[in-house]
């Protein structure tokens, strides 16, 4: 539908026109073809490169145990996107040294990152939302390098004690407990440089992706 030129969008039971940025739901796009919609040309980004979650990939990464899949599958759900679990992405070389309480070294990860990077490339056009750990700042670098399009860091944080408590709980997954000091002993935090996000998890899952939203709602970029 079309006023004067410009398509609307139906939001919360009402018609909400387009405004000269771009097409916005508390300031994140609320359709992912919005872009194609609003700007006519699937291959013109500029008007909202960088500053919605169409054209800028969300890693949300952490140690092992707070929550990047259930928070990340949340947070696409919130803003209409797709999430990719990046564990899925690990060869199966990969998954049997965790399951056997062997940490990764860089070699092992490499293709994983690199397989991270290239699920981003895939969905390019999409709101997207991948988890992976991206603990050290050369990973990150991989992977916003692979990545072909702005790439946001999410940062889930919390204690030791908190994520052991979590990991604990956690049923049928591969990576023991055994594996959280490695966690936390690779763990670099993003630097300022990094575009990120730190949210603290121990909030129930509803209240840390509205802090996740805020905060990408807040970011100038």
């Amino acid at each position: 539908m079309y006023t004067r030129g410009r398509p609307l969008v139906k939001a919360r039971g009402f018609w909400r026109t387009l405004r000269s940025g771009g097409l916005y739901a508390k300031g994140l796009h609320e359709d992912r073809t919005c872009r194609d919609r609003a700007f006519g040309n699937a291959d013109d980004r500029s008007a909202c490169r960088g500053r919605c979650p169409v054209t800028r990939a969300i890693v949300v990464m952490g140690v092992s145990g707070a929550g990047k899949t259930t928070v990340g599958r949340a947070l696409a759900r919130r803003i209409g996107g797709t999430f990719v679990e990046g564990d899925d992405l690990h060869p199966a070389s990969n998954r049997e040294k965790m399951a056997a309480g062997i940490p990764l070294i860089d070699a092992d990860r490499l293709p994983w990152l690199g397989a991270v990077a290239a699920a981003i490339r895939l969905h390019e056009g999409d709101a997207l939302v991948i988890s992976c750990s991206a603990l050290r700042r050369r990973y990150r670098d991989i992977i916003r390098t692979g990545a072909a399009r702005p790439v946001l860091f999410v940062w889930l944080k919390g204690t030791k004690d908190r994520i052991r408590a979590l990991l604990a709980e956690r049923k049928g997954h591969f990576m023991p407990v055994s594996l959280l000091e490695s966690q936390f002993d690779a763990l670099e935090p993003p630097d300022p440089d990094e575009p990120h996000l730190a949210v603290e998890i121990g909030a129930p899952v509803g209240v840390v992706v509205t802090k996740i939203v805020a905060g990408l709602r807040a970011r100038p970029d």
